[in-house]
This record gives structure tokens, sequence and C-alpha cells, in this order.
């Protein structure tokens, strides 16, 4: 049926996932996804039906028990199940960067591990840098771990952590000054710090002495999805679950774990932006006004024009980043110039299809209302569009360098 949002160079073995994740979306997500975001339900139904796919391995090696598949792939994928309800690509997200992460940065051990029960989805990934006190400003964390012997002592507050209850497996940014003087580790904090994979129990409360998980964050969108605090006090870790078996490279590997979200936000954004377009598109012919459809008056055309042209933008920006990263190349200029794209344009493209929906699209019978609630969060989520363009402005000036 769709046109738009099409992706040339495919193998026959992506189009065949893909035809698989959208049968699902359409079949077991868009019927429900409005009844549970209302009652902030998580999707437990659905998450199952994605481990029986085998998404939670999809970009884990095969020697792993994975797919090994491609990020393009995933942000497919991605694009396809936000499409149906961000939320459950939310899900999926953070258990990919864990295990991105892990792919690239942990030791031999660490990999044999967790890889293959992740991609099982027997062990579920969260990550965690933000604090109460700081979002973007990653070098401002406060939140330490102290050696002591074999273990590490972590103590802080951290924010925004989605899976926070769901997730077996935390990737935890937090400093550790050891082997710095105070005046290096002030000088350069982004080289203080450490990734440490922290497991746990599933649920709220006291999740292993010295780790606790408060209840959810209510949220005005994104529901569903468990976002809550994580808080460390006497948090003992052996020195065995430092990500990658040495400290001070956790936030490097971080903006590398990051870079992948970055294409996963962009994908959820051009998915949330497709399901509004069809939305619209559906409603303008069913809607009529004057003696005829909506869709033949000429201001409603304009709305339509705009927001195709905004969907196909965004979903060539996003797979270009997407292949910009599988190449191994650097991607951070394009993955922040697809993050900030596909997050403007998904708020423009639902915020259309909300007026074209007149007084009923601010009824909750009506899908584009969860649509227009859910949208806000990609402009924050992995950097808000301001962190985007000082990164672009960056690597441009570093790109175009003038020689005078």
């Amino acid at each position: 049926m769709a046109r738009l949002a099409q992706t040339h160079g495919l193998t026959d073995v992506q189009q065949e996932i893909l035809s698989t994740v959208r049968d699902f979306v359409d079949k077991e997500i868009i019927p429900v996804a409005t009844e549970l975001e209302h009652r902030d339900e998580y999707p437990q139904r659905i998450v199952d039906g994605l481990k029986e796919l085998g998404l939670f391995g999809l970009m884990i090696p095969e020697e792993y028990g994975g797919l090994g598949e491609s990020l393009l792939t995933y942000a497919l994928c991605v694009e396809e199940i936000a499409r149906g309800w961000m939320s459950v690509s939310g899900i999926i997200n953070t258990h990919f960067i864990v295990a991105y992460m892990l792919k690239q940065h942990g030791t031999q051990e660490q990999k044999d591990t967790f890889l293959p029960k992740m991609a099982l989805g027997e062990v579920r990934g969260a990550f965690s840098m933000s604090e109460p006190g700081l979002g973007s400003d990653v070098a401002a964390i406060t939140s330490k771990a102290v050696q002591d012997g074999d273990e590490y002592v972590l103590s802080g507050q951290k924010m925004w952590l989605t899976n926070g209850g769901t997730s077996t497996l935390v990737a935890v940014l937090v400093r550790s000054d050891e082997g710095h003087s105070p005046a290096e580790a002030a000088a350069a904090p982004h080289r203080s710090m450490t990734t440490f994979l922290v497991e746990k129990e599933p649920g709220f409360g006291e999740v292993r002495p010295g780790l606790t998980i408060p209840g959810k964050i209510d949220k005005m969108g994104y529901k569903g999805v468990d976002t809550t605090e994580l808080i460390m006090d006497g948090l003992r870790i052996p020195a065995n679950r430092v990500l990658g078996g040495t400290t001070g490279r956790g936030f490097y590997q971080m903006m590398d774990g990051v870079e992948v979200g970055r294409v996963n936000v962009a994908a959820r954004g051009c998915g949330v932006a497709q399901r509004a377009f069809e939305l619209g598109i559906r409603y303008a012919q069913q809607r009529h006004t004057f003696g005829k459809q909506i869709a033949q008056h000429q201001a409603i055309q304009f709305k339509l024009a705009e927001m195709a042209t905004k969907v196909e933008a965004a979903h060539a920006m996003m797979v270009s980043a997407a292949r910009k990263k599988d190449s191994g190349e650097r991607n951070d200029l394009e993955a922040g110039m697809a993050k900030y794209l596909a997050s403007e344009y998904c708020k423009e493209v639902v915020e259309d299809a909300f007026r074209i929906h007149g007084g009923y699209g601010f009824s909750k019978e009506y899908e584009i209302e969860r649509l227009y609630r859910e949208a806000p969060m990609l402009l924050i989520g992995e950097g808000t569009a301001e962190i985007q363009k000082m990164i672009i402005g960056r690597r441009l000036l570093e790109e175009y360098r003038f020689q005078g």
C-alpha cells in the first residue's frame, strides 16, 4: 500500500524480516496500542511476541545466538514498530544499546556471559547516564565508584532509566577517579568515567543489596514502558563487571552506544510520522465539509504534500546514518542530523495530522491523540535538538576548516 519511505538495496533476508515485523505490528500492536497506552500497561504479550520473532537478538552476532543483522535492518524494524506504538520500540532500544556496547567493548568473558541470553531476551538490557541534576551535560556526573579490593562500591542517583523495572542488566556510567589527581579529573572529566555492568532482579524497590528502583515516573506520553530512577547506596560490583575490563573508558563507550541510540530515535520519529500521515490522509478522505471530502480542499492537500515530503526526507536521512555506522565509519554527524531532522519533522507531521482531524483529534477515541503526546519525547531523548545542532556544527567546522 505505502509508497513512502521505501528503502532500496535491501537483501531478500532484510525484506523478509521487515515484512514479518510489519505484519506483526498491524495484527498485534496497532489494534491494542491505544488501549494499553491509556492504561499505562506494560505490553507483555507484545514483548513475548518480539521474543518469538527473535528481535531481541537482531544485531547480536550469530556466534552468540543472534541473527547478526546490521544497524540498518534494526533501524528499519524500529521504524515499523514505532509506527505501531513508540513505547514498544523503546523497550528494545536500550536493550540493543547495551548489547552493542558489549559486542564492541566488552571482554570475552562478558560477551560469553551476557550476549547469548540477551539474544533470547532472557537478559534484558538498560543503560543509564542521566542524573537528576543533569541531562546532556554528561561530564557533570556525580555518581561515583570507589575501589575496595576486588570490588567497586557505587553510590549516587540516576534518572530517566528506560526499562528500569523490567531490565535485568544495566550499563551504568559513573565517575571513577582512581589513577587521576583531583586536578587531572577536573581538567578532563571524560577520562574519569567508567561503565559498570550491573545485574539485578526485575521489579521495583530494592532489587539487589544497595540498588533501589523506585516506581515508574508518570509521564505525559511514552507510556507502557517503565521509566524510573536508579538509586545506588553502597552497591558492590565485582571488578570483572567493568565494561571492557579497564576503568576510565566509560564516556567513550557510552557515546558509541548513543550514536546507535540516535539512529534509533530517528527511526522512531520516522515511524510515528508515517503513522500520523496514514491517519491524516485516511481521515481527510472520510470527513466531508462543504459538500466534499476535506481531502479535496487545497489547504488540506498542501498539508498532506508537506507531511509526505517530511516523512520521505527523514527516512532517507535515517537510512543514510545507519548505513554509515554499518560501514565502520564515524557517523556522529549523520546520526545527529538524522535524529534532529526526524524528531522535528515527526512533531510537525503529527501536529498537521492532529489539525486535519479537527476537534476529533482532541478525543482519546482517536489514535492521533496518543501520537500527539508521544512525539515530544523524541525532541528530548538521546540529546535535545540544541545538543544535536552543537554536534553538527562542531563536526562541520572540522570537515570544512578554513586554512587562512
